[in-house]
């Protein structure tokens, strides 16, 4: 449980450093002439680049931007821009710029800024302008493409690009690096998306300044277009897939809205200058605007953690924004094992690991929806976001700020069955897109597939030849190293899991329960050590190619035995039909052997951190490859391309002695553990991996 009392002190008014706060807030109001409008754009909505472009200051020759005197010139051209705008009906709006706007591949975002205006400082301007920076960057990245063959990952590599130079002019550019492109500058896109501005500290005219800068932009981008005669086309959005693996709390109701919206008020882990923010939060998912939720409350996520990292790392200073000459204190650094100067984090401690997979799972593990970068850097479409990754992330933001609560206000929510639930499931978390899991998945899934192979009965006129072919030296003595190292393999199942712990013969029926149960073993994912990660990626390797011979497996079955049935197979074919029949029944138990193995060593996985590095070494490419390496054979020999199903079981046979030889020399993760087998467990080194180096 956190202590509420570690983010009590002074009231924070900002979380701006001083002078990131002056730059945004008061070096662009520091010119007071006015600016003619008709100066910067004409009754039609086009843009006399060279007035903004003049308004750009430049330090001594090779110092770059002076990001300082820019903003101050640019003040007036954006306070007269604003006011451009707030005189312009929506329809105005739309005859005027609406066709400049189509080169983002999101015009429909436009008006709905545009509505925005009108607005006070408010999280409407905020949510608009991270909106617009978005957009803006997946659109620059569509147009660098024109010319670039790999997009910059960074908005500000992506400014500072020759591609983008060459289509909008050098001087464009720079108008866009004082906005939103440097740390030195206005900064717009980090301060918003990171959380660290305030609604009150977003002065409106900057996202005006914003619209009219896209619009012209379309203008020079057509101009391009027409030149070059190229062709601008528009990567695909980002679809976000196995969501269903993540949905672990119930949809969200009103009555936990209700909950939130008298917990935000209460919580010491919200600021009282962004409660705008969260409030706006509920409104867009009450209203279904499911994209606008998620990105209010994952800036909060990242403004409330690095308090709480602040706090219990005591770095107050890691609050602020940074200088241009210190990094900021992002979920980079955040969710990271350690700090800048190498000593422990003390968050996870903290939040405990369930809580640390949630955010993990949802923010940076590859194989996540990562929906804060996906959402910051444009690749979601904002329309077709689902509900189902807001209603997690509310769940989830109800939770964390109830650990922030004082008992008394916490044992008056947990008296709601539904805040009780969310509560449980929240302390029982683990991780759904660490490597670990998707073992475990692709492990069950082929488990899966092999049982429901069509292992039909032989043709009666094939059974004498089967028979002589079952016993053949080859596939007796598969049989006997299946036995023999299912036999040592099970000496290693806990005794609870394996109800067959003393057989002699290959996988029953019982298997394929007790490869469920393992797979409920409960392993340590948060940060995970290199070694750790290097095995996981082979051993799911073998597991895709487990399930590539599954597949194929059946498909062969089915297809030869209609083929049999209908007589369309000549003599030949008859004859590798049998050897196929013959081959499917020996490799049925090695499958289940080798998901067996694999189950096992990932249940015993963090003890690989205990082999020195010849060991390692020898484990990782004599052992564990050379399994790999018979698995993709056996892919490769069971195509319907090749048919080679002799050969599989000379495969099979110099496999399982591979396996059976390395088994002997106890050199296997299950033969690590120090303590009995079959009482073994990850759960006792869980402690230990948040804390120690890896």
């Amino acid at each position: 449980m956190a202590d509420p009392e570690i983010l009590i002190g002074d009231p924070i008014t900002t979380c701006l450093s001083p002078s990131v706060h002056d730059m945004v807030c008061k070096v662009g109001f520091e010119v007071r002439e006015n600016c003619d409008i008709n100066s910067v754009v004409t009754h039609n909505g086009e843009i006399h680049w060279e007035i903004i472009t003049d308004c750009v200051s430049y330090a001594e020759p090779g110092q770059g931007l002076d990001y300082w005197g820019s903003v101050r010139l640019l003040g007036p051209v954006c306070e007269a821009v604003h006011l451009h705008f707030l005189t312009l009906t929506k329809e105005q709006f739309e005859i005027q710029y609406a066709p400049w706007f189509q080169w983002t591949n999101f015009p429909e975002l436009f008006p709905e800024i545009f509505d925005a205006l009108e607005s006070l400082p408010s999280p409407t301007v905020s949510l608009s302008i991270m909106k617009l920076a978005s957009c803006l960057e997946r659109a620059l990245g569509d147009v660098f493409l024109l010319i670039g063959k790999k997009c910059p990952f960074l908005l500000r590599d992506l400014l500072a690009s020759e591609e983008l130079a060459q289509v909008f002019g050098h001087s464009v550019m720079d108008v866009l690096k004082v906005f939103i492109g440097s740390p030195h500058g206005l900064n717009l896109r980090n301060i918003l998306w990171h959380g660290f501005a305030s609604p009150r500290e977003i002065p409106p005219k900057y996202c005006s300044m914003l619209l009219l800068l896209m619009a012209g932009l379309g203008r020079l981008l057509k101009d391009f277009l027409q030149q070059t005669e190229a062709t601008l086309a528009h990567r695909p959005f980002v679809t976000l897939k196995d969501l269903e693996d993540l949905i672990v709390f119930p949809s969200v109701t009103y009555e936990i809205l209700s909950v939130l919206e008298q917990v935000m008020k209460k919580s010491t882990f919200i600021l009282k200058i962004m409660l705008p923010y969260w409030e706006m939060a509920l409104v867009k998912f009450k209203s279904h605007r499911f994209a606008d939720c998620a990105m209010l409350l994952l800036t909060q996520l990242e403004m409330g953690l690095r308090r709480v990292f602040a706090a219990v790392n005591q770095c107050p200073d890691r609050l602020l924004t940074a200088e241009s000459t210190t990094l900021y204190t992002t979920f980079d650094e955040i969710l990271a094992k350690h700090l800048w100067d190498g000593r422990v984090n003390q968050l996870p401690l903290l939040l405990g690991e369930p809580a640390m997979e949630f955010l993990w799972d949802f923010l940076n593990h590859q194989e996540g929806p990562r929906l804060r970068d996906r959402l910051s850097h444009g690749e979601i479409n904002l329309c077709e976001f689902p509900e189902e990754a807001a209603s997690q992330l509310l769940a989830f933001s109800l939770v964390l700020s109830l650990r922030f609560t004082d008992e008394h206000v916490l044992s008056m929510f947990k008296e709601e069955a539904a805040i009780r639930l969310l509560i449980r499931l929240a302390e029982g978390y683990s991780s759904h897109c660490h490597p670990i899991f998707h073992l475990k998945k692709q492990v069950l899934s082929c488990e899966e597939s092999i049982r429901i192979w069509p292992l039909l009965p032989l043709p009666e006129e094939l059974g004498q030849e089967s028979i002589r072919l079952g016993g053949d030296s080859e596939t007796c003595a598969c049989y006997s190293l299946i036995t023999k190292i299912i036999c040592e393999l099970c000496h290693h199942v806990p005794a609870n899991l394996c109800a067959i712990r003393d057989t002699d013969g290959p996988p029953t029926a019982e298997w394929p329960q007790m490869l469920r149960r393992l797979c409920c073993t409960r392993i340590p994912t948060l940060f995970c050590p290199r070694a750790v990660l290097e095995v996981l990626a082979v051993l799911r390797s073998i597991g895709s190619q487990c399930q590539r011979v599954s597949s194929q497996v059946a498909v062969s079955l089915q297809l030869r035995h209609k083929q049999w049935v209908e007589r369309n197979l000549r003599s030949r074919q008859r004859q590798n039909y049998l050897h196929m029949l013959h081959s499917t029944r020996l490799l049925s138990p090695v499958l289940y052997l080798i998901l067996l193995f694999v189950v096992l060593e990932l249940v015993n996985i963090h003890f690989v951190c205990g082999k020195d590095a010849h060991e390692y070494q020898k484990y990782f490419n004599r052992f564990l490859k050379s399994i790999l390496q018979y698995t993709e054979n056996l892919v490769a020999y069971t195509s319907q391309e090749k048919n080679k199903w002799n050969e599989t079981i000379v495969l099979t046979h110099a496999a399982l002695l591979k396996i059976w030889t390395f088994s002997e020399t106890k050199q296997m993760l299950i033969h690590l553990a120090k303590t009995d087998p079959q009482v073994q467990s990850c759960e006792k080194i869980c402690k230990s991996v948040i804390t120690k180096n890896p």
